[in-house]
């Protein structure tokens, strides 16, 4: 059985291959071109070369491949030409052709004496030139010339001829031009300034007919997408990430260290270590051991520390760079610095050290690192220490890099280096280690769990104040055992474990007297308002916040005054929506910003914007985000909590608005920078997409609830979910995931997410369309079914909103309940005009598109209450919005109720537009029914009016057409052709 030959996928390179296929559209119409392909190793010039070639081949061009062999200095004369050839002469299509000019058979032959002197080199290259010209003729050529860079002298004139003199050029007077196209391919990063094929290079660039196009490395986002396709088995995030970042956009080092996942971690696969030292190998001793040394300082170094490095003369040191600069393998960058071309040539001679000799070359770098005195190379320094095995030296440069990357606002940076610390501290003599405030193990693991919280890292943040708690001992501090447990709570409150977080927070207030007061038992108390908030324990939380404020009041903690400010704007009265709490918001961020204290500062910031927004002051939303934002750029603080909720809320707003374009905008710059627990935050992008009918919105939103629990993750996928499933007709599935989502989202006191609602009107939509249905089709018993699924869905959702008669939402819950309602009424009773005209009122706080959606619903009910022109001006204003947001599947439905209602018709005034039949345009609509054996009653449901009317126009049908009885009408139509035959289906 043979062996199936894999070829990877071919991931992005639509701009080459766009150019490609123009370059041979023009060759098919006559005009000859040709295309010299540059690129590094593995970069993908191969892939792109065959993608063409067999397009070309499907489009009816010939495909003529020949390939240049690395055989040394000497080679094989001609030999891909000699490979063109040999596969002509194996065809029998192209015998008349080859016989007619015999002088190409000398490069077939044995020998190539004749082909010496300059005469037979001439007449050989017009014979080449000539069958080339010929075989154009029969059909379009497509000529490939792989890996020019090691063509051998004689293929090289050969093709300078052929494109200097031959098939590209235009034949004199009026004649068509050659059909015919060469594509060349060469490495670039093996053309060394004495290369032989540069000159020849630069001499065709500058023929009309002869393009240059650079094949780039591949960008990120398509190596993951390759990396993706090559592998069947799900690969961990944190791999595919490591793999791209080595990769740097060479697709065949990312298939190769893909295929080396399941080896030891770390290093470069031996395979394409071995590729990559062939060059290395090629240099001088001196250069190889300059090479040696830059690698041991990381992938760029500074001249100046790389010659104090190797130690060799600056003339010896000049030769050796200019040596490697000239085989591709260092690029001189600016500042007079060396970089390696790329970052695997680097780990390949790094790997190729000896022990001993890696070891003093990190020694001597870190040396001459810390006489430079600066710390922005504190973590280079930690680093070369580290890995010459001096571990007290490593773990003082390791601090000092955390507090240089805490003072330059760069938490991911400051936990790395702060872990470094925790690492080596068990194995560094305490003589030994650093000394000064904070400087002990649990203190320093506190502050990584506050850097990791910063860098969005939340789970990470949990385990570190763990690992915290599990290092007091008795005898601990109890100002520092509580710091312990109110860190560890408000933690564990970023990812959603609010009951643990309530019993930690309990047991930090608890170690410290409330009086006299203390900052420590302040904080503490601040994070057990929030904690107790979020179980329900409200009577608790503002007893223990108004305590807490006049004691942060009497110390001067303005942080903790601005922090549990915010509580109370959330906990009293209206909450933040209103407007005495927003102005508490104010005065809670002003305080904040005073004291310094960014995280504070961003969470007033966050609730004055989700407070404008529940309030329906959506343009009064977008300044609060954009402010918060602005700051959490400046504070280095952008993957932490609050900037991430302000990010998903800046999108919801742009959706909100039906600024979807902006919207799917920000996502995708977004998407760039999130961390890997922000993905949510592009949920608003997904309700777009859906919206505009992309099914595969579904299926991103499934990816959020992969991993840890998530509590936004949960929330976004349930509502694209939902939506879908209803969006298909599936009502069963709609309620199933609305179930599973409220569910996940209900909190320990069992209190349902405020998410409920607009759950439960989503999936109330299919419900009512499924009761609807039933009804129309004589199932009562489905019908009854799915009109008690109905009330029970809105007994769920409205709790949420309206409790006791306190309204416990804002304009958008209410819009929602507005919704769920009219859907609960069409589903057990049928469509009700108020009831939508309710709904269409609700949603007019800004939500373009759900208004859009509930006229359209207001519409049918117009239709069915015999208000035609009514519902042809909802109608047409939902149509306009759908065309206005791109929602096909919402203009889709729009349209179908216009052309099943004859609401055109109704907003010109009733005029027709069918003058050929004798039925009017009504009759034309319940004849069709007719013949698709409606009752009387059910053509009145479809058409939106009462069954008295429809037997009306039955009854004018069959008097205007003669007929005896409703079959005989409809027969009489057929052969009049009056309707065309159709399914008895129901549409």
């Amino acid at each position: 059985m043979p062996q199936t030959v894999f070829t990877p996928p071919l991931i992005g390179r639509n701009d080459e291959l766009a150019r490609l296929a123009g370059v041979l559209e023009r060759a098919r119409a006559g005009e000859a071109r040709a295309v010299l392909l540059a690129g590094d190793a593995g970069v993908g010039k191969t892939r792109v070369l065959d993608e063409a070639a067999a397009r070309a081949a499907g489009a009816g061009t010939t495909v003529l491949t020949g390939h240049c062999v690395d055989l040394g200095d000497v080679g094989l004369p001609y030999l891909p030409f000699t490979e063109i050839l040999g596969a002509l002469s194996g065809d029998e299509r192209f015998a008349a052709v080859l016989a007619a000019h015999p002088v190409v058979d000398r490069l077939l032959g044995a020998g190539t004496d004749a082909v010496r002197d300059v005469g037979g080199r001439l007449r050989l290259f017009e014979g080449m030139a000539g069958l080339l010209a010929d075989l154009s003729e029969t059909a379009p050529l497509l000529l490939v010339l792989e890996d020019l860079h090691w063509a051998d002298q004689s293929s090289r004139d050969l093709l300078r001829f052929l494109l200097s003199r031959g098939i590209l050029q235009r034949p004199a007077g009026s004649a068509p031009g050659h059909r015919l196209a060469v594509l060349a391919s060469y490495r670039a990063d093996d053309l060394h300034r004495r290369h032989p094929l540069r000159p020849l290079l630069a001499e065709l660039v500058r023929l009309p007919s002869v393009e240059r196009l650079e094949l780039r490395p591949m960008a990120d986002a398509e190596v993951t997408r390759l990396v993706r396709a090559l592998e069947e088995r799900p690969l961990p995030d944190a791999t595919v990430r490591r793999i791209v970042e080595r990769a740097e956009g060479n697709a065949f080092y990312a298939e190769e260290l893909l295929a080396a996942t399941d080896t030891r971690a770390g290093g470069v696969p031996s395979g394409l270590a071995d590729v990559l030292l062939i060059r290395v190998e090629q240099l001088s001793d001196t250069a190889q051991q300059v090479l040696r040394t830059a690698a041991v300082a990381g992938r760029r170094v500074e001249h100046e520390l790389l010659r104090d490095a190797v130690r060799l003369p600056e003339d010896e040191l000049e030769s050796a760079l200019r040596e490697a600069v000239g085989r591709q393998l260092l690029v001189a960058g600016e500042g007079d610095t060396y970089a390696f071309r790329h970052a695997l040539a680097r780990e390949a001679v790094y790997a190729d050290l000896l022990p001993g000799e890696r070891a003093r070359l990190h020694s001597a770098f870190a040396r001459l690192l810390a006489g430079g005195g600066r710390p922005e190379n504190a973590a280079e320094r930690a680093h070369h220490y580290r890995e010459s095995h001096e571990l007290a030296e490593a773990l003082a440069a390791s601090l000092e890099a955390a507090d240089h990357a805490q003072r330059v606002g760069a938490p991911a940076e400051e936990l790395r280096h702060l872990e470094a610390v925790l690492d080596l501290w068990a194995a560094v003599e305490p003589a030994a280690r650093p000394s000064g405030d904070g400087v002990e193990r649990v203190t320093l693991t506190l502050r990584a769990s506050a850097a990791a919280a910063h860098a969005g890292d939340t789970h990470r943040a949990v385990a570190l104040a763990r690992s915290a708690l599990a290092g007091v001992a008795q005898d601990t501090d109890s100002e520092l055992a509580a710091r312990v447990r109110y860190t560890l709570a408000g933690n564990l409150m970023n990812v959603d474990s609010l009951s643990a977080a309530f019993a930690h927070s309990s047991e930090a207030l608890a170690m410290i007297p409330a009086e006299p007061p203390s900052p420590t038992w302040v904080w503490a108390a601040a994070t057990h308002v929030m904690a107790a908030r979020h179980i329900g324990e409200n009577d608790t939380a503002l007893r223990v916040a108004r305590q807490a404020l006049g004691a942060a009041e009497e110390l001067g903690l303005a942080d903790a005054q601005a922090d549990l400010l915010v509580s109370l704007a959330v906990l009293e009265g209206d909450g933040r929506r209103s407007v005495p709490g927003r102005e508490r918001l104010r005065q809670a961020r002003d305080l904040a910003r005073r004291s310094g204290n960014a995280p504070v500062e961003m969470r007033a910031l966050f609730n004055l914007a989700v407070g404008s927004f529940e309030a329906g002051a959506l343009e009064e939303c977008v300044p609060w985000v954009t402010e918060g934002l602005d700051r959490a750029r400046r504070a280095g603080l952008l993957s932490s909590l609050y900037p991430l909720e302000m990010r998903y809320l800046r999108l919801l707003v742009l959706y909100t608005l039906g600024r979807w374009d902006e919207c799917l905008r920000a996502a995708a710059d977004d998407a760039e920078v999130l961390p890997a627990a922000g993905g949510y935050t592009v949920g608003p992008a997904l309700y777009v997409s859906l919206a505009r009918g992309d099914l595969g919105a579904a299926e991103r939103a499934e990816a959020l609830l992969k991993g840890r629990f998530d509590w936004m993750a949960v929330l976004v996928a349930g509502i694209v979910l939902t939506d879908a499933a209803a969006l298909r007709g599936d009502p069963q599935g709609a309620v199933a995931r609305l179930r599973s989502t409220v569910e996940a989202l209900t909190d320990d006191a069992g209190s349902r997410p405020y998410v409920t609602v607009r759950l439960a009107a989503l999936a109330l939509s299919a419900v009512a369309d499924t009761a609807c249905a039933a009804r129309l089709n004589g199932d009562e018993a489905a019908a009854r079914h799915w009109a008690d699924t109905a009330t029970e869905l809105e007994e769920l959702a409205r709790p949420t909103v309206l409790r006791e008669g306190v309204t416990l939402q804002g304009p958008e819950g209410l819009a929602w309940l507005a919704r769920a309602e009219a859907e609960r009424t069409r589903a057990t009773s049928g469509p009700d005009v108020a009831a939508w005209e309710k709904a269409v009122a609700a949603f007019d706080h800004g939500d373009v598109y759900e208004r859009a959606r509930c006229r359209l619903r207001l519409a049918e009910a117009l239709l069915t209450a015999e208000r035609r022109e009514e519902a042809a001006a909802e109608a047409a204003a939902a149509r306009e919005t759908a065309v206005r947001l791109g929602a096909v599947p919402l203009l889709e439905r729009v349209d179908a109720l216009i052309r099943r209602g004859r609401l055109t018709e109704a907003a010109a005034g009733g005029a027709s537009a069918d003058r050929a039949s004798p039925l009017t345009a009504r009759e034309q609509e319940v004849l069709r029914l007719l013949a698709r054996g409606r009752s009387n009653r059910r053509i009145g449901e479809e058409l939106f009016i009462s069954g008295k009317t429809a037997s009306v126009h039955v009854s004018n049908i069959l008097g205007k057409l003669g007929a005896a009885s409703r079959t005989e009408a409809v027969a009489i139509a057929y052969r009049r052709g009056l309707i065309a035959p159709e399914p008895t289906a129901s549409p």
